[in-house]
């Protein structure tokens, strides 16, 4: 298993990105209304961020992104990428998002009807094993 992280830049992409990834056969995830660290501190009154940068990032119009994390299996990156590549874009052009997993030892909680993710990755670990 794996824990999907998108932070999500390009905001009228996000409808397009979960119907995709629902369609996908990835039902689940949890959607956190986010901001980054330089829009953050170009809001701020602080002496650390001049004047300059406080206006490029306030005249983007883009203060805001979103964080979609989801529980996948392991099969199951490949369609997410293809998902986020057709609805979202290029990752490496700015201002459409970024993508990342981390391995899952431990998962407790995940509803019943998402409970075979667990199953067939405890399935494909025992084939590997044997």
């Amino acid at each position: 298993m794996k824990l999907m992280v998108i932070i999500l830049n390009k905001l009228d992409a996000l409808e397009y990105l979960l119907e995709g990834l629902s369609a996908a056969g990835i039902g689940g995830a949890t959607i956190i209304e986010s901001s980054g660290m330089a829009m953050t501190l170009s809001k701020l009154d602080s002496s650390f961020v001049s004047a300059s940068i406080r206006a490029m990032f306030s005249s983007s119009g883009n203060e805001d992104n979103r964080t979609i994390i989801s529980v996948i299996r392991n099969d199951q990156l490949e369609v997410a990428r293809k998902v986020i590549y057709s609805t979202v874009g290029d990752l490496s052009m700015p201002n459409t998002g970024v993508l990342f997993t981390l391995p899952i030892d431990f998962a407790e909680g995940i509803r019943k009807n998402r409970g075979s993710i667990m199953n067939q990755e405890q399935s494909n670990e025992a084939k590997e094993q044997g």
